[in-house]
């Protein structure tokens, strides 16, 4: 989603060019094949002008492991160029602005701060999000929730293998079927797996999805929600509210550290999407402030140190599993936090600066280069 936002935005500014080069970098470079990188920037250049895709993964910018060099020709003079770095979730930075990130919406930066607001407001998460954002926040989140219910849907009535070559075959439907032959407990789980499966299994194959917060970890907050609004029948109100808590909770590890695979590993990613999927059904259970920052910090803790070493570079062997289970693990964090008082050692807040140190401690094989791990132990047939 990053590379074509900004291809989108070369085009724009660079309309009038004889041809484009792109210069991948980084684990850019080196996953983009399986992420289909060249084609989401093929798809947006090609048809303006001829555009070679140059691959460097043995080069890492410094501001950030997913660098772009966008540039345009003239005959062999370059007369425009730009370079810009794929931060995660489809958002855009570069040494000198966030573009994607209005950092004015939101005055305070820590879930220490917004909690203190709540309780000395009488308010809970959702509403720092409505007074911060305005009420247009709604209908935004409206259409998110609708498109993740409808990704779920497609996902569980598409069958075969998933494109890229390792001959992964979808197993949501499967998942969902087997669930009616279970009682109680197995068949909650067995449907949340399912409902993971199915929004993964639809990013791998190319379909649309939310980032929540990112395509890799795309499966574990629909899950969530979606379980628990067709089992517990939530109001869609609830459901939206919830929503926002989670988009908060994800929007402070953004802002304090990182949701890149490429920069902090897959901690950023489904170590994230853990923790909003936790707050989340907190919130909806019930939980107190305390209590849904207990349960958002638990879903982050216990993804601590989680690399990423994606098989081939594709968004599947290990992600597709570990958006299942990082699912069914939010639902333990919250009935755990429940069952607490919310009071707890670590916050929230603390859990981000570790994963940043962590991710940023990492040896760059297990951020997102398929150079390392699980990516090496794989042998094709």
């Amino acid at each position: 989603m990053g590379p074509k936002r900004a291809a989108e935005r070369f085009a724009d500014r660079c309309r009038d060019a004889d041809a484009y080069r792109v210069t991948l970098y980084g684990s850019l470079a080196a996953t983009g094949k399986g992420h289909l990188t060249d084609v989401a920037i093929l798809s947006v250049l090609q048809p303006v002008a001829p555009t070679e895709i140059v691959w460097k993964p043995e080069t890492v910018l410094p501001f950030h492991p997913n660098g772009m060099l966008f540039e345009g020709l003239k005959g062999e003079q370059v007369v425009d160029s730009w370079k810009i770095y794929s931060i995660g979730g489809g958002a855009l930075a570069n040494e000198t602005s966030r573009l994607e990130v209005p950092r004015s919406i939101y005055p305070l930066t820590t879930v220490t701060e917004i909690k203190e607001w709540c309780y000395n407001e009488g308010k809970t998460y959702w509403e720092y999000v409505n007074d911060c954002e305005g009420p247009e926040i709604w209908d935004y989140l409206d259409r998110i929730w609708t498109v993740m219910c409808e990704t779920i849907q497609r996902g569980l009535n598409n069958d075969g293998v998933l494109p890229g070559g390792l001959k992964v075959a979808r197993k949501a439907s499967t998942y969902w079927v087997k669930s009616k032959s279970y009682n109680d407990s197995l068949k909650s789980r067995a449907k949340i797996y399912a409902y993971a499966l199915a929004t993964s299994e639809e990013n791998a194959s190319g379909g649309v999805v939310v980032t929540a917060p990112t395509c890799g970890s795309c499966g574990v907050v629909p899950a969530v929600l979606y379980h628990l609004a067709t089992s517990r029948d939530f109001l869609r109100i609830r459901i939206l509210r919830a929503l926002a808590t989670a988009g908060l909770f994800g929007n402070i590890a953004k802002t304090n550290s990182s949701i890149s695979g490429a920069e902090v590993g897959c901690q950023g990613e489904v170590g994230v999407a853990c923790a909003m999927a936790a707050a989340a059904a907190c919130q909806l259970f019930g939980g107190t402030p305390s209590q849904i920052e207990y349960a958002a910090e638990m879903g982050l803790e216990h993804h601590l140190g989680l690399t990423c070493d994606p098989v081939c570079g594709l968004v599947q062997v290990p992600c597709i599993e570990r958006n299942a289970v990082a699912a069914a693990r939010a639902l333990d964090a919250n009935i755990y936090a429940t069952l607490s008082d919310g009071s707890h050692l670590v916050s929230y807040d603390k859990v981000v600066e570790v994963m940043n140190e962590t991710g940023h401690n990492l040896p760059s094989l297990y951020r997102e280069t398929s150079e390392g791990g699980l990516a090496k132990r794989y042998e094709r047939k």
